[in-house]
């Protein structure tokens, strides 16, 4: 089968990003055949990411922001992303419009080129809207990935613009079950039309190592944009509340502007107790994970936290905050492994009301407290039992089900 990839933003080791980069990968152990399209910005280069060799350049075509037809940044599907772009509530119309008419001249000449059986599209958004109005006769699949349901809320005139080409989408992937019901509230469409698979991890560079760690003092982990929805300036808080535990945090990932930067000074009070990392490759979070006790996810909003089942792959305990997707992923937790955190209210998708914030901050050091001490007193994760719990997750696992998938969307087709 010919396979056309569509991501509106940059093909990384981030999010919707990695999973292209994965679902190009399965594909081609599969024996189908890729190509990819992708937004990109100035001075893209494919060779310099973890793509290279993975796809031929020839099987890519690109849409370049910061150029003379697109002058602004990559659209993020967040409002901040680990790299410059541009919000997607700021664009004018006419920028709306020179997008989508871009995209849809992309998107046309790589049907001719490629003549694909089936386009795999990443969000329930702008590019994907495009696909549908200039291929409407190609089945299309699309992976929402949680962010454009944010979106929707965020930028609603746009979000109605869109919505009747986004109904006809052959089969849309909800990552877990309550991101299903939105999507079918939201584009008043029958649950046939809706599969639930969830995102997988590499086992590659995630899995267990044989030794057994050090206790005399417990590494933690977060891996993440480096911003207020994902909790961060909370998690530096709360630490300042652990005096009487031996930690180390290590923090991983990238942001921009003000929010990166309260992080990074926030970091910086706790002196040599957290180290900045930058991003890190998925060999290098592999190794790091391995050597951690435990990780911690302290987000606001999250799609369907893969990173949660790579740190466990790994040996991690984890700390996460009661995200949807968390509780899909851990319906019934182990304390001793896994440990939830009540969000308080939120005043917006991703934001607290202010008078409530501090209760994140409580939540949160109560949770690492007693993970510290089970990390240091307690047995370590049993690893045949976290194998069986992970094995469904891994990625071949998880493109068999999106092959299904597929195979609905061509027989609707016929």
């Amino acid at each position: 089968m010919k396979i056309l990839h569509l991501l509106s933003q940059i093909p990384d080791a981030t999010g919707s990003g990695k999973y292209v980069q994965e679902m190009i990968l399965q594909s081609r152990v599969s024996g189908h055949e890729p190509f990819l399209i992708a937004g990109v910005p100035k001075g893209f280069s494919l060779d310099e990411t973890t793509l290279c060799g993975g796809i031929a350049p020839e099987h890519c075509m690109f849409v370049h922001f910061e150029h003379e037809d697109l002058n602004f940044k990559v659209v993020g599907m967040s409002d901040v992303m680990p790299y410059p772009s541009t919000v997607c509530a700021h664009l004018n119309p006419g920028e709306i419009n020179a997008y989508l008419s871009k995209f849809e001249h992309v998107i046309t000449q790589a049907v001719a080129k490629f003549y694909p059986d089936l386009i795999h599209s990443n969000h329930l958004w702008m590019a994907t809207a495009a696909a549908r109005r200039v291929a409407p006769e190609i089945p299309l699949v699309t992976t929402c990935h949680g962010t454009c349901l944010r979106q929707h809320i965020l930028c609603p005139e746009l979000s109605r613009s869109l919505v009747e080409d986004l109904s006809k989408i052959d089969r849309i992937i909800a990552l877990f079950g309550q991101q299903k019901q939105e999507i079918m509230q939201l584009l008043d469409i029958p649950a046939e039309q809706v599969a639930t698979v969830s995102g997988g991890f590499n086992q590659k560079c995630f899995f267990t190592a044989p030794q057994k760690l050090a206790r005399d003092k417990i590494e933690i982990l977060y891996a993440g944009k480096l911003n207020r929805s994902k909790g961060v300036p909370w998690l530096l808080r709360c630490l300042k509340n652990i005096t009487d535990q031996p930690f180390h945090l290590n923090l991983v990932g990238s942001g921009s502007g003000p929010e990166k930067q309260q992080c990074l000074d926030l970091a910086a009070e706790h002196g040599d107790r957290v180290t900045v990392h930058g991003v890190l490759s998925h060999k290098e979070l592999g190794e790091l994970m391995r050597r951690s006790h435990i990780f911690v996810l302290p987000s606001f909003f999250e799609g369907l936290p893969l990173v949660l089942l790579e740190a466990l792959a790994c040996g991690c305990r984890v700390v996460t905050t009661d995200l949807p997707g968390a509780k899909e992923l851990f319906p019934e937790p182990n304390k001793s492994i896994v440990r939830m955190v009540k969000l308080p209210k939120l005043q917006t998708i991703d934001t607290a009301y202010p008078e409530d914030e501090h209760l994140l901050e409580q939540r949160l050091t109560e949770a690492l407290a007693e993970s510290i001490n089970d990390a240091q007193t307690g047995p370590q994760p049993d690893p045949i039992q976290i194998e069986e719990f992970i094995a469904p997750y891994t990625w071949s696992n998880i493109f068999k089900r999106i092959t299904g998938v597929y195979e609905q969307a061509l027989r609707k087709a016929e």
